[in-house]
Protein backbone atom coordinates (compact mmCIF):
# COMPACT_ATOMS: atom_id res chain seq x y z
CA UNK A 1 0.00 0.00 0.00
CA UNK A 2 1.40 3.38 -1.00
CA UNK A 3 1.80 6.53 1.07
CA UNK A 4 -1.42 8.49 1.49
CA UNK A 5 -2.05 11.78 -0.32
CA UNK A 6 -4.85 14.13 -1.33
CA UNK A 7 -5.04 15.73 -4.79
CA UNK A 8 -6.28 19.24 -5.60
CA UNK A 9 -7.06 20.53 -9.10
CA UNK A 10 -8.40 23.94 -10.06
CA UNK A 11 -9.46 26.02 -13.02
CA UNK A 12 -9.93 29.74 -12.65
CA UNK A 13 -13.15 30.44 -14.55
CA UNK A 14 -16.64 29.00 -14.80
CA UNK A 15 -16.19 28.59 -18.55
CA UNK A 16 -13.11 26.43 -18.02
CA UNK A 17 -14.95 24.43 -15.40
CA UNK A 18 -17.89 23.69 -17.65
CA UNK A 19 -15.69 22.66 -20.54
CA UNK A 20 -13.30 20.65 -18.39
CA UNK A 21 -10.30 22.48 -19.83
CA UNK A 22 -7.29 21.80 -17.72
CA UNK A 23 -8.91 19.54 -15.13
CA UNK A 24 -8.21 16.26 -16.92
CA UNK A 25 -4.62 17.27 -17.64
CA UNK A 26 -4.08 18.17 -13.98
CA UNK A 27 -5.61 14.91 -12.76
CA UNK A 28 -3.40 12.94 -15.14
CA UNK A 29 -0.27 14.83 -14.04
CA UNK A 30 -1.04 14.17 -10.37
CA UNK A 31 -1.82 10.51 -11.10
CA UNK A 32 1.47 10.01 -12.96
CA UNK A 33 3.41 11.67 -10.16
CA UNK A 34 1.66 9.64 -7.45
CA UNK A 35 2.30 6.37 -9.27
CA UNK A 36 5.95 7.23 -9.88
CA UNK A 37 6.60 8.18 -6.24
CA UNK A 38 4.52 5.58 -4.44
CA UNK A 39 1.58 7.71 -3.32
CA UNK A 40 -1.99 6.47 -3.07
CA UNK A 41 -4.43 9.33 -3.72
CA UNK A 42 -7.30 9.08 -1.24
CA UNK A 43 -9.43 11.82 -2.85
CA UNK A 44 -9.35 14.45 -5.59
CA UNK A 45 -10.82 17.86 -4.79
CA UNK A 46 -11.85 19.98 -7.79
CA UNK A 47 -12.44 23.72 -7.73
CA UNK A 48 -13.66 26.34 -10.19
CA UNK A 49 -12.64 29.65 -8.71
CA UNK A 50 -10.25 32.54 -9.15
CA UNK A 51 -6.99 32.55 -7.24
CA UNK A 52 -6.94 36.31 -6.73
CA UNK A 53 -7.80 38.42 -3.73
CA UNK A 54 -6.96 38.52 -0.05
CA UNK A 55 -9.91 36.23 0.75
CA UNK A 56 -8.99 33.69 -1.93
CA UNK A 57 -8.84 30.79 0.53
CA UNK A 58 -12.28 31.67 1.92
CA UNK A 59 -13.68 31.53 -1.62
CA UNK A 60 -12.11 28.12 -2.31
CA UNK A 61 -13.97 25.64 -0.10
CA UNK A 62 -12.59 22.63 -1.99
CA UNK A 63 -9.05 23.67 -1.13
CA UNK A 64 -10.08 24.07 2.50
CA UNK A 65 -11.64 20.59 2.36
CA UNK A 66 -8.48 19.14 0.81
CA UNK A 67 -6.42 20.70 3.60
CA UNK A 68 -8.72 19.26 6.27
CA UNK A 69 -8.66 15.80 4.67
CA UNK A 70 -4.88 15.82 4.32
CA UNK A 71 -4.47 16.99 7.90
CA UNK A 72 -6.67 14.13 9.11
CA UNK A 73 -4.64 11.61 7.09
CA UNK A 74 -1.35 13.31 8.03
CA UNK A 75 -0.65 13.32 4.31
CA UNK A 76 0.43 15.88 1.71
CA UNK A 77 -1.72 17.68 -0.85
CA UNK A 78 -0.49 17.10 -4.41
CA UNK A 79 -1.12 19.66 -7.16
CA UNK A 80 -0.05 19.52 -10.79
CA UNK A 81 1.39 23.05 -10.98
CA UNK A 82 2.10 25.77 -8.45
CA UNK A 83 -0.25 28.25 -10.15
CA UNK A 84 -3.15 25.88 -9.42
CA UNK A 85 -2.65 27.00 -5.83
CA UNK A 86 -1.75 30.61 -6.55
CA UNK A 87 0.84 32.94 -8.06
CA UNK A 88 0.56 35.16 -5.00
CA UNK A 89 3.40 34.92 -2.48
CA UNK A 90 1.24 35.93 0.49
CA UNK A 91 -1.34 33.27 -0.38
CA UNK A 92 1.35 30.58 -0.68
CA UNK A 93 2.81 31.69 2.67
CA UNK A 94 -0.64 31.38 4.25
CA UNK A 95 -0.98 27.85 2.88
CA UNK A 96 2.42 26.89 4.27
CA UNK A 97 1.21 28.09 7.68
CA UNK A 98 -1.57 25.48 7.57
CA UNK A 99 1.05 22.85 8.45
CA UNK A 100 0.00 20.59 5.61
CA UNK A 101 2.81 19.73 3.18
CA UNK A 102 2.26 20.55 -0.48
CA UNK A 103 3.85 18.67 -3.35
CA UNK A 104 3.93 20.27 -6.79
CA UNK A 105 4.20 17.50 -9.38
CA UNK A 106 5.78 19.82 -11.96
CA UNK A 107 8.58 20.82 -9.56
CA UNK A 108 9.30 17.38 -8.16
CA UNK A 109 9.19 15.80 -4.73
CA UNK A 110 12.29 17.66 -3.48
CA UNK A 111 10.82 21.19 -3.79
CA UNK A 112 10.59 22.25 -0.14
CA UNK A 113 8.50 25.18 1.23
CA UNK A 114 11.41 27.59 0.73
CA UNK A 115 11.57 26.69 -2.95
CA UNK A 116 7.78 26.99 -3.30
CA UNK A 117 8.03 30.51 -1.91
CA UNK A 118 10.77 31.33 -4.42
CA UNK A 119 8.76 29.99 -7.35
CA UNK A 120 5.69 31.91 -6.21
CA UNK A 121 7.81 35.07 -5.90
CA UNK A 122 9.09 34.57 -9.44
CA UNK A 123 5.57 34.07 -10.81
CA UNK A 124 4.32 37.13 -8.96
CA UNK A 125 7.27 39.19 -10.19
CA UNK A 126 6.72 37.97 -13.75
CA UNK A 127 3.14 39.27 -13.63
CA UNK A 128 4.40 42.56 -12.27
CA UNK A 129 7.10 42.84 -14.95
CA UNK A 130 4.57 42.22 -17.72
CA UNK A 131 2.30 44.91 -16.30
CA UNK A 132 5.16 47.36 -15.86
CA UNK A 133 6.50 46.71 -19.37
CA UNK A 134 3.05 47.37 -20.78
CA UNK A 135 2.76 50.66 -18.90
CA UNK A 136 6.28 51.67 -19.92
CA UNK A 137 5.58 50.85 -23.57
CA UNK A 138 2.38 52.91 -23.50
CA UNK A 139 4.23 55.80 -21.87
CA UNK A 140 6.97 55.65 -24.49
CA UNK A 141 4.44 55.51 -27.29
CA UNK A 142 2.68 58.54 -25.86
CA UNK A 143 5.96 60.39 -25.47
CA UNK A 144 6.97 59.51 -29.01
CA UNK A 145 3.64 60.82 -30.28
CA UNK A 146 4.18 64.12 -28.55
CA UNK A 147 7.68 64.28 -29.96
CA UNK A 148 6.28 64.73 -33.45
CA UNK A 149 5.91 68.38 -32.59
CA UNK A 150 8.80 68.53 -30.15
CA UNK A 151 11.61 66.06 -30.90
CA UNK A 152 13.50 66.96 -27.71
CA UNK A 153 11.07 64.81 -25.69
CA UNK A 154 11.95 61.55 -27.45
CA UNK A 155 15.49 60.95 -26.08
CA UNK A 156 14.30 61.67 -22.55
CA UNK A 157 11.41 59.21 -22.90
CA UNK A 158 13.74 56.57 -24.33
CA UNK A 159 16.21 57.04 -21.48
CA UNK A 160 13.47 56.69 -18.87
CA UNK A 161 12.16 53.56 -20.56
CA UNK A 162 15.64 52.03 -20.61
CA UNK A 163 16.13 52.82 -16.91
CA UNK A 164 12.82 51.12 -16.04
CA UNK A 165 13.73 48.02 -18.04
CA UNK A 166 17.18 47.84 -16.40
CA UNK A 167 15.65 48.00 -12.92
CA UNK A 168 13.18 45.27 -13.82
CA UNK A 169 15.97 43.06 -15.17
CA UNK A 170 18.02 43.57 -11.98
CA UNK A 171 15.08 42.54 -9.81
CA UNK A 172 14.33 39.46 -11.89
CA UNK A 173 18.00 38.42 -11.73
CA UNK A 174 17.95 38.77 -7.94
CA UNK A 175 14.86 36.57 -7.72
CA UNK A 176 16.09 33.77 -9.97
CA UNK A 177 19.70 33.69 -8.72
CA UNK A 178 18.96 31.50 -5.63
CA UNK A 179 17.46 28.83 -7.89
CA UNK A 180 20.50 28.96 -10.16
CA UNK A 181 22.78 28.58 -7.12
CA UNK A 182 20.77 25.57 -5.99
CA UNK A 183 21.12 24.00 -9.44
CA UNK A 184 24.87 24.60 -9.32
CA UNK A 185 25.09 23.04 -5.87
CA UNK A 186 23.20 20.02 -7.22
CA UNK A 187 25.87 19.51 -9.89
CA UNK A 188 24.88 21.74 -12.82
CA UNK A 189 28.39 22.79 -13.82
CA UNK A 190 27.76 24.48 -17.17
CA UNK A 191 25.46 27.21 -18.44
CA UNK A 192 23.61 24.64 -20.56
CA UNK A 193 23.13 22.36 -17.55
CA UNK A 194 21.78 25.24 -15.46
CA UNK A 195 19.38 26.15 -18.28
CA UNK A 196 18.18 22.55 -18.44
CA UNK A 197 17.64 22.51 -14.66
CA UNK A 198 15.60 25.72 -14.75
CA UNK A 199 13.46 24.45 -17.63
CA UNK A 200 12.86 21.10 -15.92
CA UNK A 201 11.63 22.92 -12.81
CA UNK A 202 9.17 25.02 -14.79
CA UNK A 203 10.98 28.33 -14.21
CA UNK A 204 10.46 30.82 -17.05
CA UNK A 205 12.64 33.66 -18.24
CA UNK A 206 11.58 37.27 -17.67
CA UNK A 207 9.84 37.15 -21.06
CA UNK A 208 8.07 33.90 -20.23
CA UNK A 209 10.21 31.70 -22.47
CA UNK A 210 12.56 28.76 -22.03
CA UNK A 211 16.11 29.12 -20.73
CA UNK A 212 19.23 28.76 -22.85
CA UNK A 213 22.90 29.00 -21.93
CA UNK A 214 23.07 32.64 -23.03
CA UNK A 215 20.06 33.72 -20.94
CA UNK A 216 21.62 32.05 -17.88
CA UNK A 217 24.89 33.90 -18.60
CA UNK A 218 23.06 37.22 -18.71
CA UNK A 219 21.57 36.56 -15.28
CA UNK A 220 24.96 35.63 -13.82
CA UNK A 221 26.64 38.61 -15.46
CA UNK A 222 23.97 40.96 -14.12
CA UNK A 223 24.21 39.46 -10.63
CA UNK A 224 27.99 39.86 -10.70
Amino acid sequence: MGKGAVAYVRVSSLQQGRSGLGLDAQRQAVSRFAEAHGYEVAAVYEEVETGKGADALDRRPQLAAALAHARKLKAPVIVAKLDRLSRDVAFIANLMAQRVPFIVAELGADADPFMLHLYAALAEKERSLISERTRAALAQAKAAGKALGNRTNLPEAQAKGAAVQAAQADQFAANVLPIIRQAQAAGAGSLAAIAEALNSRGVRTARGGAWAAMTVKRILDRAA
